[in-house]
C-alpha cells in the first residue's frame, strides 16, 4: 500500500462534499451558495490539481446533499428543499448536471415522474450515474446516462437512505441511525423493470456515519463511520 498525502491551498470552511477527478484531480463543495446583489451566485465548487493547487471555482447550485462524479469529469447534483424553492434556476429542477469548468449540462426536463422535494445520495456505474431523491409521491432512484442524458427513474425499494451503490442489476442501500454507531444495510435486485428487496441487515459500525459523506462507486460502497472509512460491495 502506497499513502500519498498533498497538502491544499486555500480552502474554506463549509465543505460539505469531496469527489475524485480525472488526471488526479478532485473537487471540493460547499453545500451552499448566496446570491450577491447583482444577481450572480458565489463559487461553492473548486476543482484541485494534482499537487494540491487551486484550478478554478464556480457555482453548482444551492443547497446540495447529494453530489457525484461521472468517469469523464461531468458533475452530478441533487438539491435540498430550500435550493428547489429557492431563487438558483437549476437547482429548481431539483436533480442537475456540469461540466467540469462549472457549465450547466443536464436538467431532467420533465422526464422525472415527480418534481423532486429533497435529494438523498448518488452513486456512479461505469458509464452511467444514479441520483436517489424523493418527492410527495415516494423515493426515487433515477439513472442517467451522461453520453446522451437519458434517464430512466425507478421506485425505490426502501423509503429512507443516504447511501447507495450499484453493479448490474444489482444495489446496496444504506440508511444510518442519526447519532448512533449503526445502520442498515438493504441488499436490492432489478427484475422486471422494479427492484426488489433480496436482503436486510443492521450493522455495527466504527462510529456514526456521516451524512453525505457516501461514495458508491462501480459496485463499492464507501461510508465515513466516525473516523474510519468502512467499504461495502454489492
Amino acid at each position: 500500500m502506497v499513502e500519498q498525502r498533498v497538502p491544499l491551498y486555500g480552502v474554506e470552511a463549509g465543505v460539505s462534499h469531496f469527489a475524485v477527478l480525472p488526471g488526479n484531480r478532485f473537487l471540493l463543495v460547499a453545500g451552499r451558495s448566496r446570491q450577491a446583489k447583482d444577481g450572480s451566485w458565489e463559487p461553492n465548487a473548486v476543482v484541485y490539481a494534482a499537487d494540491g493547487s487551486r484550478e478554478r471555482s464556480f457555482c453548482v447550485g444551492d443547497d446540495i446533499p447529494a453530489l457525484v462524479t461521472d468517469r469523464h469529469g461531468g458533475i452530478w447534483t441533487a438539491y435540498g428543499d430550500e435550493g428547489i424553492y429557492g431563487h438558483h434556476p437549476e437547482s429548481g429542477a431539483g436533480l442537475a448536471g456540469w461540466s467540469g469548468k462549472g457549465a450547466a449540462r443536464w436538467a431532467p426536463g420533465g422526464r422525472l415522474p415527480s418534481h423532486p422535494l429533497e435529494g438523498l445520495t448518488g452513486a456512479t456505474e461505469k458509464q452511467a450515474v444514479w441520483l436517489a431523491w424523493y418527492s410527495h409521491e415516494g423515493t426515487y432512484l433515477s439513472r442517467i446516462t451522461p453520453a446522451d442524458g437519458e434517464v430512466t427513474t425507478y421506485p425505490s425499494p426502501v423509503r429512507k437512505l443516504d447511501g447507495l451503490a450499484v453493479r448490474g442489476h444489482r444495489a446496496l442501500l444504506s440508511h444510518r441511525d442519526h447519532g448512533e454507531a449503526t445502520l442498515t444495510l438493504t441488499r436490492a435486485e432489478l427484475t422486471g423493470g422494479a427492484w426488489t428487496v433480496t436482503g436486510q441487515e443492521r450493522l455495527r459500525m466504527p462510529g456514526p456515519v456521516w451524512l453525505g459523506c457516501g461514495q458508491g462507486r462501480d459496485g463499492v460502497l464507501w461510508l465515513r463511520a466516525g473516523d474510519s472509512w468502512v467499504r461495502f460491495e454489492v
